[in-house]
C-alpha cells in the first residue's frame, strides 16, 4: 500500500503500477538528461584540445603531403634516371652481345677450319696407316716367302750367296772380285776377292747351319738343348773343315778364308755360347763372319786394295808430277814475263800522266792570258853612263 496526501494506493492495483513505471521511466529519462548534459559538457571541455590535436594533425598532413609530394618527384627522377640507365645498360650488352657473337663466330669458323685440318690429317694418316697395312701384309707374304726358302738347303744357300753378293757389290770395286770362281782344283767359290800378295786371292764362302740353330732356339729340356748344341757343333766344324781343304790352295790363294754366315743370330750364338768353334775357325784359317762384320771386313780389303793400286801407279804419278813441276815452271817464267810487262805498263801509265799534267799546265797558262789593247811604243829614254876615268 501507498499513501500519497490522503489518498491511498495499492501495489496490486494496475493504474498504480502502469503511474509507478510511467513516473520510473520520466526519473530515468531526467536522469540519463542531467547524464548527457554533464556528458556535453565533458565534451565541450574536451573538444578545444582535440580541435588543436586535429589542427596539428592538419599540419602534419600537410607536410606528410608536401613530403610526399617531393618523393612522387624524387621517385620520377630515379624512375628517369633508372631507365636512361637500363637504356645505357641495354646498349652496353647489345654491343657486348655483338663482341662475343663475333668472337663466337671466328672461334667456330677458327675450330671448323682446325677441325678440317685435323680431319685432312687424319685422312692421310689414315690413308697411311692403310698403306702401312698394306706393307705389313706384303711383308708377312714375304716373310712367309722367306720361311718357304730357308726351309729348303739349296734355297737356303741361294738366299746366303745372294746377300754375300750384294754386300760384296756394294763394298768393292767390280774389278776387284769375281764371283762364283772356280779354282784350279775344281772347286767354286762364292766370291775370290783380288788382294795383292800378301795375302793374295782370298776365298769367301757362304753357309747356313740354320737346321742346327733352330733345332737350339726351340729345344726346352736340357736334353733337347745337349743335342742341339752338338748338332750345331758338327755342322759349324763340318763347314770350316769344308772351307778350309777346298778354299785354301798354297800359291793361288792366300793362307785364310771367310765363312759367311748371313744370319746375325747365328753368328752371334756362336761367339756368345760357342766361342771354341770360333777358336777353331781361326786355327784352321777360317774366319767367321756376318753381314755386319763381313762390311767391315771388306772396308779393310778396299783400303789394301787402293793402297795396292797406288803403289802400282807410283810411276806414272812420278811422272805426273815431273810434267807437273815443268808446267809449275812454266808458270813461274811466264808470271815474271807478265810482271815485267805489268812493270813496264805502269811505268808507261806514269809518264803519259806526267806528259798529261804537264800539257794541262800549259793549256791553263793560255786560259790565264788577258788579250787587251797594246799602248804605242815611245821612243826609248837613253840613259848616259859616266864616262869613266
Amino acid at each position: 500500500m501507498i499513501q500519497i496526501g490522503e489518498s491511498t494506493y495499492s501495489l496490486s492495483d494496475p493504474l498504480v503500477l502502469l503511474a509507478l513505471a510511467g513516473a520510473a521511466i520520466l526519473l530515468l529519462i531526467v536522469i540519463l538528461l542531467i547524464m548527457a548534459v554533464r556528458a556535453a559538457g565533458r565534451s565541450a571541455n574536451m573538444t578545444a584540445p582535440l580541435a588543436r590535436q586535429m589542427g596539428d594533425l592538419g599540419l602534419r598532413v600537410q607536410s606528410l603531403s608536401d613530403g610526399q609530394q617531393q618523393l612522387a618527384g624524387g621517385l620520377n627522377h630515379v624512375s628517369e634516371a633508372q631507365a636512361a640507365a637500363q637504356s645505357n645498360m641495354l646498349q652496353l650488352m647489345e654491343k657486348r652481345l655483338a663482341q662475343v657473337s663475333g668472337q663466337m663466330n671466328e672461334n667456330l669458323q677458327g675450330s671448323a677450319r682446325r677441325t678440317a685440318q685435323s680431319l685432312g690429317e687424319l685422312q692421310q694418316r689414315l690413308t697411311a696407316i692403310d698403306k702401312a697395312q698394306e706393307n705389313i701384309t706384303k711383308l708377312s707374304g714375304d716373310v712367309l716367302t722367306l720361311q718357304d726358302i730357308l726351309s729348303n738347303k739349296q734355297t737356303r744357300g741361294a738366299f746366303g750367296e745372294i746377300q754375300l753378293h750384294d754386300i760384296v757389290q756394294k763394298a768393292l770395286p767390280s774389278d776387284s772380285f769375281t764371283l762364283q770362281h772356280t779354282l784350279s782344283n775344281g772347286k767354286r767359290a762364292d766370291c775370290l776377292i783380288h788382294l795383292p800378295n800378301p795375302p793374295g786371292p782370298i776365298c769367301i764362302d757362304s753357309k747356313f747351319p740354320l737346321e742346327a740353330y733352330e733345332a737350339l732356339r726351340n729345344a726346352s729340356t736340357d736334353w733337347e738343348v745337349n743335342e742341339a748344341a752338338k748338332f750345331l757343333r758338327t755342322s759349324v766344324k763340318k763347314h770350316i773343315k769344308d772351307i778350309s781343304e777346298k778354299y785354301i790352295l798354297d800359291g793361288e790363294t792366300a793362307d785364310g778364308a771367310l765363312m759367311f754366315l748371313p744370319s746375325e743370330a747365328v753368328y752371334a750364338e756362336l761367339h756368345a755360347n760357342f766361342p771354341e768353334l770360333v777358336r777353331e775357325g781361326f786355327n784352321a784359317r777360317v774366319w767367321i763372319v756376318s753381314p755386319t762384320t763381313c762390311m767391315a771386313t771388306l772396308n779393310t780389303m778396299r783400303a789394301i786394295l787402293k793402297d795396292a793400286r797406288m803403289r802400282e801407279q807410283a810411276g806414272a804419278i812420278r811422272r805426273e808430277l815431273g810434267l807437273l813441276f815443268a808446267d809449275v815452271d812454266r808458270l813461274g817464267t811466264r808470271v815474271e814475263n807478265l810482271d815485267r810487262h805489268f812493270n813496264q805498263a805502269a811505268k808507261d801509265i806514269s809518264d803519259i800522266k806526267i806528259s798529261a799534267d804537264k800539257a794541262g799546265r800549259r793549256a791553263k797558262r793560255l786560259d790565264n792570258f788577258d788579250f787587251e789593247e797594246l799602248a804605242p811604243e815611245t821612243e826609248p829614254t837613253i840613259v848616259k853612263l859616266p864616262k869613266g876615268n
